[in-house]
């Protein structure tokens, strides 16, 4: 039951090019512990055995076996009301990442759930499990944050809600790279209808 929560989002993240093989990682809290994608799981293909159970606080024998990024999940899980996490490596909001010092979406969906995504480690090198209080800093404020040269993470109660989130991030940076690319100033919004 709860791994098929797990392979339908690992599922549309790896169909929709939002991971590659062996990337990006997926959570949810379970009281005190967490249930999160194992090191190197394929997330297009998860199954019952790549997921790992570990404290939120603390560590089990099973908590070497989760994914790099478990000290990002644990402190969303300590910081915020997020019930599900997802990592992933949206491309165009990745590349967008290097040269915008924020996300703001000019298409309709993307400006009505993310008025504005925030862009960390920005001149930095950065790794796997770093900025963990940064990002959960950023997301009591927003429900995506983009770490530069890395990928985003999301929150939700759910894991489809977090992958729904992803996919708009992902969506709304497409269009404002191909208005880059076209030449063309996405125009800002400031109230509805203008």
């Amino acid at each position: 039951m709860v791994s098929s929560q797990f392979q339908t989002v690992g599922c549309i993240l790896f169909t929709q090019g939002l991971v590659s093989s062996y990337s990006g990682n997926l959570s949810i809290r379970q009281g005190h512990h967490l249930l999160i994608t194992h090191r190197g799981s394929a997330l297009g293909s998860i199954k019952e055995a790549d997921l790992v159970e570990t404290g939120i606080a603390k560590n089990n024998r099973a908590t070497p076996l989760a994914s790099s990024e478990l000290a990002v999940h644990r402190a969303i899980y300590k910081n915020t009301s997020a019930l599900a996490v997802v990592h992933a490596h949206p491309p165009y909001a990745v590349a967008l990442a290097f040269i915008e010092k924020e996300i703001i979406p000019c298409d309709l969906e993307g400006r009505a759930l993310l008025p504005k995504v925030p862009i960390l480690g920005k001149e930095m090198v950065v790794k796997a499990g770093a900025l963990a209080e940064e990002i959960a800093e950023a997301l009591k404020q927003c429900k995506v944050v983009l770490v530069q040269s890395h990928g985003s993470f999301a929150i939700g109660q759910l894991l489809e809600e977090a992958c729904y989130y992803t996919t708009v991030l992902e969506q709304s940076c497409r269009l404002l790279y191909l208005l880059k690319v076209l030449g063309v100033e996405p125009k800002r919004y400031t109230s509805q209808g203008t």
